[in-house]
């Protein structure tokens, strides 16, 4: 049994070497969007490479996710966390380095892998070493503390793209990592599957015995992989390699339900689908997470191309709605325990529809007070209003037993999303390849992505109304009651305790 204490010395060790490594990953998924003009300038890249710098990131973390706390789970947490972390710094050494914009996108494609090991790895150390009366105060300082750094993200990463440049946004992982890993090998005890011990959102090795299924991972983030190349190169590529790719897409991802159903210890067990509430809820996910994915990969650009602001204005102009998660998530999930999560999760996807309209606003000219903050703060309440409420749905729609799994495909399920509407949002606009370097194109081309992100929206907000229903009394509840990150929700293990409200 895990016995370490929070206040003790060891448990101090671990709580920072776990918030170390996990806000290596939130960050970097907030930075790397205020640097992408500057990036596209300096490799003289299409829009396509800035799309794939992000993608290529998001396609392996969604892929891998759920099956990076089932290595952690067999060969052991603390092994497979400072693996990732090390994985994670060198592939942003090679980011940084990278002399042209094919290495850049491959080395995105690596740190997601080490994302998919070190993110779920932070929080399986926690549940595994801290004693039972300890654990869930560890959980939420974990996730606060993890968001703090998600909102110094965009400033730190504006300040280095206007500085020194966009190569140390990359480079600013090596540093952070060689702090973590001796402290980690130093402080936190190896652990591994011992029964019911979580994994923070990985269904682990069989139950039977079986091995890792690693087929399934491979289908599912070629699948994605297939899909997003063919939404992004539609617009400019060949017609034939376009549909080939689509069509091979799909067939891999029939190929994945087919393996998933057939194998005794899937990554996904598809019978979780079973629970309508489930799948209602993972269908607002993937309205609300596209949306958001959407808009924080153009607004960025739009702040720096359209309005003419620095790198460090456009980041900080995104801050409030950070800020705000931080302050008011777990305020906001008292609320629903007390109302039920219907209401808030109807409500705040449209809260976050008026947001983005309200960006409708910022173009040419555009003043901070007047156009932006207001629409960041209605986006920000917004935010506040959902996140909370959905995590604990999806928890409370499984069986508790399920509760790691459940949160694993929720996470995976947002990240997919933005990795679609990132990859969709410019070909639906008719965003060209050069949009990016012209402030009028990319102003129209912004307009529409906003409306179509605001109708996401909304149709989730339909989705939540028609179909969330309070969840019994009994079910289980977040341990994450503080949240931060605006780019997907949080993961939940199995271990948390199960509450009565």
């Amino acid at each position: 049994m895990p016995d370490v204490r929070l206040a003790s010395s060891q448990g101090k060790w671990i709580l920072f070497t776990t918030v170390l490594g996990s806000s290596m990953a939130l960050l970097d998924s907030t930075v790397v969007n205020v640097a992408l003009p500057r990036i596209g300038r300096d490799l003289d890249a299409d829009l396509a490479v800035l799309q794939w710098t992000v993608n290529a990131y998001l396609l392996t973390l969604a892929g891998l996710i759920l099956l990076g706390g089932s290595l952690g789970d067999h060969y052991g947490r603390r092994k497979v966390f400072v693996v990732g972390v090390v994985w994670f710094a060198v592939a942003s050494l090679l980011c940084g380095l990278a002399p042209n914009a094919a290495v850049l996108v491959a080395a995105r494609a690596l740190q997601g892998a080490g994302g998919a090991l070190l993110t779920p790895g932070s929080l399986a150390l926690i549940q595994a070493s801290f004693h039972s009366e300890d654990r869930a105060r560890a959980v939420g300082l974990w996730s606060g503390f993890g968001g703090i750094g998600a909102a110094v993200g965009p400033f730190m990463g504006g300040w280095l793209v206007d500085g020194p440049g966009w190569r140390w946004v990359f480079w600013l992982n090596v540093p952070l990592a060689l702090v973590c890993v001796p402290v980690a090998l130093r402080h936190v005890p190896e652990s591994s599957r011992t029964g019911a011990a979580g994994s923070g959102g990985a269904t682990g090795k069989s139950r039977a015995g079986g091995g890792f299924d690693a087929l399934g991972a491979f289908l599912g983030a070629l699948a994605l992989a297939l899909v997003t190349y063919a939404l992004i190169e539609a617009a400019s590529g060949s017609p034939g390699v376009v549909a080939g790719a689509a069509v091979a897409g799909v067939a891999a991802g029939a190929a994945f339900v087919a393996v998933e159903r057939r194998r005794p210890d899937p990554m996904l067990p598809l019978d979780i689908f079973a629970s309508r509430q489930f799948t209602a809820v993972n269908l607002v996910t993937l309205c609300v997470y596209a949306a958001f994915g959407g808009f924080f990969f153009l607004c960025a650009v739009q702040l720096q191309v359209v309005v003419g602001w620095s790198a460090l204005g456009a980041g900080t102009a995104l801050l409030p709605t950070t800020v705000l998660m931080l302050l008011l998530s777990a305020r906001s999930g008292e609320l629903s325990e007390r109302i039920g999560p219907r209401i808030p999760l109807t409500v705040g996807p449209l809260l976050c529809a008026a947001g983005m309209l309200l960006m409708l606003r910022v173009g040419p000219g555009a003043s901070y007070a007047g156009d932006v903050l207001p629409a960041v703060l209605v986006l920000g309440v917004g935010m506040v209003a959902l996140v909370a409420p959905l995590t604990a749905t999806v928890l409370a729609s499984v069986d508790v037993s399920r509760a790691g799994i459940a949160s694993g495909v929720n996470n995976a399920a947002a990240r997919a999303a933005g990795l679609v509407a990132v990859a969709a949002l410019p070909l639906l606009t008719g965003m060209g390849p050069e949009a990016y370097r012209s402030a009028s194109a990319f102003d129209d081309a912004f307009r529409k992505a906003m409306g179509l992100c605001a109708g996401v929206l909304a149709l989730g907000a339909v989705i939540a109304f028609t179909t969330v229903r309070r969840p019994p009394p009994d079910c289980r509840r977040p341990e994450c009651r503080t949240h931060g990150s605006v780019l997907a929700p949080p993961l939940e293990g199995e271990r948390a305790r199960k509450r009565l409200t």
